[in-house]
């Protein structure tokens, strides 16, 4: 160990060599390398935690940048778990950077997971937050869950017993998924740049806190802070009852399956060459469903702009084509869309929803 590099953490009282070494033998995993998990990452490398674990299957890009401060312009359209894996080397060439290039999903995820001591929820969607939660609650893993929206933070830990032997989970306070497009996201609702690097910041004093074996770390306790009034205060988390937890890893997966099969949608997710196809050979009706002021503009010829505002009331006269092709910004709305579609047409007709939206298939839409 690197006296000097953590001398200011070794001197402090209640801390020391003792607490310094809990850190350095520990094995952290962090899901997302975006506006939290970049703080997150930045301040647990600098802390001296043993190995550290990234989990991250996109690339960066230019909106990236306000928030996710590891990365500059020139890494764009790079990996990013390779350049925070790189950068986070340069802080403390003396930790394990593990880089795991990918998205979490029921079929990888209890491998990646059990080689860790503590998992962070940083993603930015529901259908990772409850993945993450069920496996890490199966496999009784400490969870530090993070979230950011808009001026607005939380944080909690779950999956850890308080002085009464009780611990909690995730669905302890969202007993099930919310319905597509019901909740946005930050790419869809905006977030100020600092915001993530506060709670992101407070994530990794947390994680810090519950290895070294300090303070009191918000077990049982969902943090809620306001940038915009710098309040914050705590709710106490019961257990509940009101859902259903894996009881083994097959039943993981079956009660996954179970659940989209008896939710199956109508409408497809397609990719950008499969709605250009559609589009060129005239057989669907092409709906962008963002607003008027979102850029970019859109062709008007070629799309036909139906805010999601006014959508309701669109649908509420017939459309005549067979085939709808829905898109947005990020392809959340227009899930949404596709839905409203669905409940009035069934399978009467074809709807599909642009996976991604127009942020990742940006320069299709310029070229044309």
């Amino acid at each position: 160990m690197d006296n000097e590099r953590y001398s200011r953490q070794l001197i402090l009282k209640g801390f020391g060599a003792t607490a310094q070494n809990k850190l350095i033998n520990s094995r952290v995993l962090v899901v997302g390398a975006g506006g939290l998990g970049c703080p997150i990452l930045q301040y647990l490398a600098a802390a001296g935690i043993g190995t550290i674990g990234i989990v991250d299957d996109d690339t960066i890009s230019l909106s990236n940048l306000h928030r996710q401060i590891i990365f500059t312009t020139e890494d764009l359209d790079q990996p990013k778990v390779k350049v925070a894996a790189k950068r986070l080397g340069l802080v403390s060439p003396e930790i394990s950077i593990v880089e795991h290039q990918l998205r979490l999903d029921k079929n990888n995820i209890f491998n990646i997971i059990e080689s860790y001591d503590v998992v962070i929820d940083g993603t930015d969607n529901f259908d990772s937050r409850y993945i993450i939660n069920d496996a890490c609650t199966f496999l009784q893993k400490p969870l530090i869950f993070a979230a950011v929206s808009g001026f607005e933070g939380q944080l909690a830990i779950f999956n850890v017993k308080d002085k009464q032997g009780v611990a909690t989970n995730y669905r302890d306070i969202f007993p099930t998924p919310p319905a597509p497009g019901e909740i946005q996201n930050c790419a869809e609702n905006g977030v100020l740049g600092v915001l993530p690097g506060i709670i992101g910041t407070m994530a990794a004093a947390e994680t810090i806190k519950l290895i070294a074996g300090i303070g009191q770390p918000l077990i049982n306790t969902l943090l809620h802070y306001n940038l915009l009034t710098q309040t914050q205060y705590t709710l106490n988390i019961s257990v509940g009852h009101d859902y259903v937890l894996p009881k083994s890893k097959a039943d993981f997966i079956l009660m996954d399956e179970n659940q989209s099969h008896s939710n199956a949608p109508i409408y497809e997710e397609i990719d950008i060459k499969r709605m250009l196809l559609l589009r060129e050979q005239d057989l669907a009706l092409v709906i962008d469903v963002r607003e008027k002021h979102e850029f970019p503009i859109l062709d008007q010829d070629k799309f036909l702009q139906v805010p999601m505002s006014e959508f309701n009331t669109f649908i509420q006269n017939n459309i005549e084509a067979e085939s709808i092709v829905l898109l947005c910004q990020h392809g959340i709305r227009s899930i949404a869309a596709a839905e409203l579609l669905q409940e009035k047409y069934g399978a009467a007709k074809k709807i599909y929803s642009l996976k991604g939206g127009i942020a990742k298939w940006k320069d299709h839409f310029l070229k044309r």
